[in-house]
């Protein structure tokens, strides 16, 4: 019984360990620039690694001061936790599957549009949740930061520009529009029917933050960002799954110990 509760121990103090990446994925979400303006699965990740975090915690007490009762609320809470962790990382390949960039005539960069990207995603800056989104997209530099980079109209055609840039800090190549400079572009004499020519703006706070290539630009990122924190959860899951069966058979070992020497106490 004690060598199988060190093993029970050791087995959480690594699913403990195993916690850290889930948090720091988390908080690296929370951190780039996209995810920072669309709160969602930073937070869900946070909460799910503080609490494998806190259950590893329990099972390693469990496991030093020989706490049975903690050991199975251990075992049962780490199941469950895993179980969530695995449909929060299949929810989060579905609805990352679908998205990416076109090329135009004579662009490096790839435009972006918002029928390419799922439903969930497309809801997400829907309504009036765009208008808070487009106010924090337009605070940042991701903009005016072209300007001072790009100051011919080749330059900017040749660009690898970011799905933000490409879809927020200027009008769509199809609309036809003349670079002056990267946010700021003549109108021709007749403006296409498509929406976003005719949201565009001159404006440093408006340019097309208004404009469905704007996002589809932000989903575009963040579908990147949160496919980046996806592998990171992927190898973590398949870890987290070895440590507790580990856990799970050391702690079967140990009422099968347990009862096989009271089976033998009371036969002696």
């Amino acid at each position: 019984m004690p060598l199988s509760n060190n093993v029970i121990a050791c087995v959480s103090f690594v699913a403990l360990l195993l916690s850290i990446p889930i948090i720091g994925a988390g908080i690296w979400l929370s951190t780039e620039q996209a995810s920072s303006c669309v709160s969602f699965f930073q937070w869900p990740v946070i909460i799910l690694g503080v609490l494998i975090l806190v259950a590893a915690l329990a099972g390693l007490i469990g496991g030093l001061c020989r706490l049975t009762w903690l050991l199975m609320v251990y075992l049962v809470a780490m199941l469950i936790l895993i179980i969530l962790l695995v449909c929060l990382v299949v929810f989060i390949y579905m609805v990352t599957l679908r998205g990416s960039g076109h090329p135009e005539p004579s662009r490096v960069y790839l435009e972006y549009r918002l029928d390419d990207f799922s439903g969930f995603l497309r809801r997400r800056v829907g309504g009036f949740k765009w208008d808070r989104i487009k106010g924090c997209l337009s605070s940042t530099s991701v903009c005016t930061d072209l300007n001072h980079t790009y100051l011919m109209a080749q330059d900017f055609f040749n660009a690898h520009l970011t799905p933000l840039q490409s879809g927020c800090c200027k009008p769509p190549t199809l609309c036809g529009y003349t670079f002056v400079n990267p946010t700021n572009w003549i109108s021709p004499i007749s403006i296409a029917e498509e929406q976003d020519c005719v949201l565009w703006n001159n404006d440093p706070t408006q340019l097309c933050y208004s404009c469905s290539s704007c996002k589809a630009g932000l989903l575009e990122t963040l579908r990147k960002e949160w496919r980046r924190a996806n592998v990171v959860l992927i190898i973590t899951l398949v870890a987290l799954i070895c440590v507790y069966l580990l856990g799970w058979l050391a702690f079967r070992n140990a009422k099968t110990e347990d009862l096989f020497r009271r089976y033998k106490q009371g036969y002696t």
